[in-house]
Order: structure tokens, then C-alpha cells, then sequence
């Protein structure tokens, strides 16, 4: 029986993050619906997100699409990340930029369930 789910674009944030193994999309209390679903219900600190409002405002649909890419705050980010959850962001949206959204995207559903992760 095959059980791969196709990653949602949608719960792909511009900075690289896959939300769908984001603690605030898996959280219980306040959980967040992923960066690019508008809600009345959206947390606060996705509302303040420096990240993500300015791709919006420079109407980017992910970070690698800027000019200043990786831009300090997308190195910050990065290092916080590698230290906390050893992932990078920056080669996320890199290898995104190389290979396509949509390869990407089956790559994480791959991942996702070779480690079991439910999407």
C-alpha cells in the first residue's frame, strides 16, 4: 500500500522552511497554519516575521528569488537553525533554486516518509 502525501506548496515558507515539521505547525495551542495560509487566526509571531513580510512586499514567493539573497537576517536564520534543528534554510532555498520548487517538494515528501513523519 502506497502512503506518500504530496507536500502542499503552500506549506513551503519563502525562507525554506517546511512547515510541516515547524514546531508552531506542530504544536497543539496556537498552532500555525503555515506562513502562506491567511487567517484571522494566525499566530502573532507569523504576523511579525521580518522574513516573510519582506518577501511579500517585494512580492517574492520565496527568498531566493531576491537580489541580496542570502541577506543578513536569511544568515542569522541559517545559524540559528544549523544550531537548533541542523538543517540549513539557505541551502534549502538553494536547492530549491537548482532543481525547482517541485523537486524539492517530493524530495521533503520522500524524506518525510522514510523518517516517518506523517504530511
Amino acid at each position: 500500500m502506497n502512503t506518500t502525501v504530496r507536500m502542499k506548496r503552500t506549506l513551503l515558507a519563502p525562507c525554506g522552511i517546511n512547515c510541516r515539521v515547524c514546531i508552531a505547525f506542530l504544536r497543539e495551542k496556537n498552532k500555525c497554519l503555515g506562513c502562506r495560509i491567511d487567517t484571522a487566526m494566525k499566530p502573532v509571531t507569523r504576523s511579525r516575521c521580518i522574513i516573510k513580510n519582506c518577501s511579500q512586499k517585494k512580492n517574492l514567493q520565496f527568498c531566493f528569488a531576491c537580489r541580496t539573497f542570502p541577506c543578513q537576517r536569511m544568515k542569522q536564520m541559517d545559524k540559528r537553525y544549523r544550531t537548533k534543528y541542523g538543517m540549513s534554510v539557505i541551502e534549502n532555498l538553494e536547492h530549491m533554486k537548482k532543481s525547482g520548487v517541485r523537486e524539492y517538494l517530493t524530495n521533503e515528501t520522500h524524506w518525510s516518509s522514510v523518517k516517518n513523519i506523517s504530511l
